[in-house]
């Protein structure tokens, strides 16, 4: 994996550890904002080779 997309996911981690979720609808709705964001991130450092692991 790049090394922006460990530390951005690192960064979701942390952000999301420190956030308080009070119910399991809002521990669904965090989850599915970090995965969107690590998407997005991983879009963005994608070069469009398909050799590139």
């Amino acid at each position: 994996m790049s090394r922006k997309v460990l530390i951005a996911f690192a960064a979701l981690v942390g952000a999301g550890s420190l956030a308080a979720c009070n119910t399991v609808e809002g521990v669904g709705e965090d989850v599915q904002a970090a995965g969107q964001q690590l998407e997005e991130t991983a879009e963005e450092t994608h070069d469009g080779n398909p050799q590139t692991p």
